[in-house]
């Protein structure tokens, strides 16, 4: 076993905590039924020597009766043996699969833009498989090919020992086969599990995309991508089949040099009457038995080398750390108030050339609504994410009720926020299932009043099923408004007192807008609200709009205020109004170089 098997056969053992008493029992059965073959094939030879050489009837029945006998126990040791090694096989990749799955769930953002869905998505299935043959299924066939390798060479050497040792010169050809032939295999399994990870990956943004495919006439390029990917794992598929199969043709011909062998040898033996027919054929039959053990045994060369290629793709994604973690000494709950606050905050996103948040400070106590807009790319989400602490900050400090974030437990801290992200999330399930999500356990009376708070109990209940109709990602059953109000029916449930909206009316028309703006105010009522967007129809009811560009805050005050003062904020609202105030009027006269006030001044100007 190469040093990178040894180190995957370590890494995942430990999932077997649990089922090793099991894989105990399971070896106990393989020897069983080893013996029970061994046993099996003696009774043979006696019944050819003293049964149907001699004609004898009544020498017939003794060993045919403990044969039988034999092969019951074989069968059941067999069965019992199979389906344990099923069951605890099939338990390691549940328990592998669920480890994975949870890593995978605390990862940061930027770890799956790194990475294809489809190809996380073969990860978890097919390389997942990969490593049960590693751990579980390669050690219940090495115990099985070990113990009847040995039974079998044993029981030759008992029936003619030098014969035996004559035969037993060819078996290190199938181990230097194996060798031989694992590195190459291990290459194409590699490639092969890449190309399957690929293809699936093409499959699913194609489907994910399917409007703009169709939109775009984009059919016979999308057709063009999986037939790259498909060409790639065909070569690579076709190569590993053909190492095996050239590997598994040599052995055959190596058995059958073996096997004519034993029979020249053992013409000899029965013309010089140093053997009998009946030793002869059970002799025979020991050497048919003990090669395709052997065989086995060089075979799972093969299948640790492919393994390795699959735990090595598994790894990198247990080797990703999470972005955030929680305190080693977090601080003990406390009622939220929901007063949160950015003092000199930087944030720069991994592998990015320049920071998305520079020196960043301001404050938002309850009942407040702050508004962040600014040109695209100035890092307007990057905010809302330091918030709900999906990233940590590389300088400054962001806090909740005067609580620096990394000092609040993330189970907690989640809890205290309320997001409605960009894009609207809707699981697979039911619409009670997804308002219900917001807060697990809340009953179907919370979740009918956050419908109807979210102007979305009318529309629901006029669904096929009402609240038991089911949704699912991607789903064409309701408008974007409307799944819109049931993402914000689930932010209602939840209760939160800090909310978080990124983008709440991106990609609605302006009736659905509408739609959505009267429960997104009963929505902020009372709460901490930090609203990301480009739409400025909320602007004039917001407590301060920060504006951000290129990372930095540059102007911060109220809807009036910043149009007045004629800057970034202007041009983003568009031209000003006969009636507005001028440049000119107190609100601008701090002038575009100071910093008025404090963070909690309602004006702030910066350039």
């Amino acid at each position: 076993m190469s040093r990178e098997a040894r180190e995957a056969f370590h890494r995942f053992w430990p999932l077997t905590r649990g089922d090793r008493g099991w894989l105990a029992l399971i070896v106990v059965c393989v020897v069983v039924a080893a013996l029970a073959e061994t046993a099996a094939i003696l009774l043979f030879s006696r019944l050819t020597d003293h049964a149907l050489k001699a004609g004898s009837l009544a020498a017939f029945w003794g060993p045919a009766g403990a044969w039988l006998g034999v092969a019951v126990l074989a069968a059941l040791a067999g069965y019992l043996g199979n389906s344990l090694a099923t069951w605890t096989a099939e338990r390691f990749v549940l328990r592998l699969r669920a480890a994975v799955f949870r890593h995978v769930q605390d990862l940061p953002p930027h770890f799956f833009q790194r990475h294809r869905r489809g190809d996380l998505v073969e990860r978890l299935t097919g390389d997942v498989e990969s490593i049960e043959q590693l751990v579980v299924s390669g050690i219940v066939g090495a115990v099985s090919a070990g113990f009847s390798a040995v039974f079998y060479a044993c029981a030759a050497l008992w029936l003619r020992w030098d014969l035996a040792l004559a035969t037993f010169v060819l078996a290190p050809l199938f181990l230097l086969a194996a060798r031989r032939f694992s590195g190459r295999i291990q290459q194409a399994s590699r490639d092969e599990r890449t190309a399957d990870g690929a293809i699936t990956a093409v499959v699913a943004e194609s489907l994910g995309n399917i409007v703009l495919t169709q939109a775009y006439n984009r059919q016979r390029d999308e057709a063009r991508r999986l037939d790259h990917e498909a060409r790639a794992w065909l070569r690579a598929s076709v190569r590993g089949a053909r190492l095996s199969e050239l590997y598994e043709q040599f052995v055959e011909v190596v058995e059958t040099l073996c096997v004519l062998a034993v029979i020249g040898l053992g013409a000899w033996e029965i013309s010089a009457g140093r053997m009998s027919l009946g030793q002869l054929l059970a002799f025979a039959a020991f050497l048919g038995h003990l090669y395709p053990p052997v065989r086995s045994l060089g075979g799972l060369g093969l299948t640790v080398t492919a393994a390795t290629a699959g735990a090595r793709r598994i790894g990198e994604i247990l080797d990703a750390e999470p972005a955030v973690t929680d305190p080693d000494r977090p601080v003990a709950a406390w009622p939220v108030r929901g007063r949160i606050g950015f003092d000199g905050v930087s944030f720069r996103h991994p592998d990015a050339s320049r920071p998305a948040l520079r020196d960043i400070s301001c404050t938002a106590g309850p009942g407040e609504l702050v508004l962040v807009t600014g040109p695209s790319g100035a890092g307007k989400s990057a905010l809302a994410g330091l918030l709900t602490r999906f990233h940590d900050p590389s300088a400054g400090v962001v806090r909740l009720d005067g609580v620096p974030l990394t000092d609040v437990p993330l189970n907690f801290l989640r809890e205290q926020i309320a997001l409605l992200p960009q894009q609207t999330l809707i699981l697979s399930g039911t619409v009670r299932e997804n308002i219900g999500c917001g807060r697990p356990g809340a009953s179907d009376t919370e979740i009918e009043r956050a419908a109807r708070d979210a102007a979305a109990h009318d529309f629901i209940t006029a669904l096929p099923d009402g609240y038991d109709t089911r949704l699912a990602p991607g789903t064409s059953a309701l408008s974007g408004g409307q799944l819109q109000r049931i993402a914000i029916a689930r932010a209602m449930l939840r209760a939160a007192p800090v909310l978080v909206l990124d983008e709440p009316t991106a990609g609605l028309d302006a009736v659905a807008a509408r739609q959505v703006v009267r429960p997104l105010r009963r929505l902020m009522a009372g709460r901490t609200t930090l609203m990301i967007t480009h739409d400025l129809s909320l602007a004039p009811d917001a407590d301060r709009v920060l504006v951000l560009d290129h990372g930095r805050l540059v102007e911060a005050g109220t809807h009036t205020e910043l149009l007045a003062y004629g800057g970034v904020y202007a041009r983003l609202a568009g031209p000003l109004p006969a009636t507005a105030a001028g440049p000119d009027t107190a609100a601008g006269t701090a002038g575009p170089d100071t910093a008025a006030g404090t963070a909690d001044d309602t004006l702030i100007l910066r350039r």
